[in-house]
């Protein structure tokens, strides 16, 4: 994404429409309308549209349990549209549409509306046992999620992590980051569980979905929370030893 920067001085010759973006003359998008179109997906079709459906299917007589199986066609819908956007399929529409299938088949062979509102601990948890095993490989998750999203082990920034995965400091930073995401997702999964027990089919249904946008933004803050840490902690070191 591209946005729109003001200098001081004089002003620059008009762009040809060719260079004006990268998209050959059209605008270029603002993060700002990229955020919004995120907040509306998400809205849409991950946390208010699947509440507003299963309230709806509800107050026409169907029963919780199928009111859920089919509340959860928007959180498909709108992955399958994710994948046209983008061309690929991401780790997170593989994990939901995992969930959504477990909780389909538990939902029809069982009836149960509860065992379909679990859907979403299923992935989560498997996500947090994932990154605690990667503690035992010889790379942990992040750092192999951190090469992929920035560019891959080939790309320049692969191979500077590469390079720093040497550094015995940056490995415990690695290793510690890793561990905080995945005690906070086997916690979330543990509190899905607790909250699907002791409230209402509707109360779970609406914090189930909203839930892990919440952990994932505490999850983001501690990390980035940390890294600050670690850096203010290197930079005394240095002073010291200057």
């Amino acid at each position: 994404m591209t946005t729109t920067q003001t200098h001081a001085g004089p002003v620059p010759a008009p762009a040809t429409p060719a260079a004006a973006s990268p998209s050959g003359g059209r605008p270029a998008k603002s993060p700002a309308s990229g955020a919004l179109r995120n907040l509306m997906s998400i809205a849409v079709f991950d946390a208010g549209g699947p509440y507003l459906a299963y309230t709806q299917l509800s107050a026409h007589g169907f029963q919780p349990a199928m009111a859920l199986v089919l509340s959860g066609i928007l959180p498909a819908f709108g992955v399958a549209l994710t994948v046209i956007r983008k061309h690929r399929v991401d780790v997170i529409g593989i994990l939901v549409l995992a969930g959504i299938a477990v909780g389909t088949i538990l939902g029809l062979l069982t009836g149960s509306a509860r065992l379909v509102l679990l859907e979403g601990s299923v992935p989560t948890a498997l996500t947090g046992l994932a990154f605690v095993g990667s503690l035992l490989a010889t790379r942990p998750l992040m750092f192999r999620l951190a090469t992929e999203f920035g560019g891959g082990t080939d790309s320049p920034r692969g191979r500077e992590l590469a390079a720093k995965w040497a550094e015995p400091a940056f490995r415990h930073v690695i290793g510690v980051i890793t561990a905080m995401w995945g005690t906070g997702y086997l916690a979330e999964a543990l509190a899905r569980l607790i909250i699907v027990e002791n409230t209402t089919t509707s109360t779970a249904l609406v914090i189930s979905k909203v839930m892990p946008w919440v952990v994932t933004g505490l999850l983001l803050a501690c990390t980035f929370g940390y890294r600050r840490y670690r850096l203010a902690r290197l930079a005394r070191r240095s002073a010291r030893a200057a």
